[in-house]
């Protein structure tokens, strides 16, 4: 069993900065992911890592490349999305996932991961 708990969420103007912060226990995973939604539109893939031994990669989605940036801190057990250049765009609930992988890596589907958040919201405004 894993379990997930986000914090970080808030208001910000357009072109401001948040860190988004997922608090991560249980030892069944390799795959942690963040996630938003926004009222009315699908569920969307904004970053993940992936560990195995020592390889860690990490994977952004299209919208988010170049202004948002995944990291972790082993000995907490967080994992933090800073996020820059915000945009009304950016604005949803962010989701928190975790899943484990037998060697194939991990995408950003929705589907791939397991385990949840109850999430945090993110609010942008022009």
């Amino acid at each position: 069993q894993v379990h997930l708990v986000e914090s970080g969420g808030g208001s910000v103007q357009a072109g401001g900065s948040l860190r988004l912060s997922c608090a991560v226990s249980g030892d069944t995973y390799n795959c942690v992911a963040w996630f938003r939604q926004a009222p009315g539109k699908e569920r969307e893939g904004v970053a993940r890592i992936y560990t195995r031994g020592v390889l860690i990669s990490f994977a952004y989605g299209d919208s988010v490349k170049g202004r948002f940036t995944l990291s972790e801190e082993n000995d907490k057990n967080t994992v933090h999305l800073q996020m820059t250049s915000l945009s009304p765009e950016d604005t949803a609930m962010y989701y928190c996932a975790a899943s484990w992988s037998d060697g194939g890596g991990c995408g950003l589907q929705s589907d791939l991961y397991t385990y949840w958040g109850e999430g945090t919201q993110v609010t942008v405004s022009s």
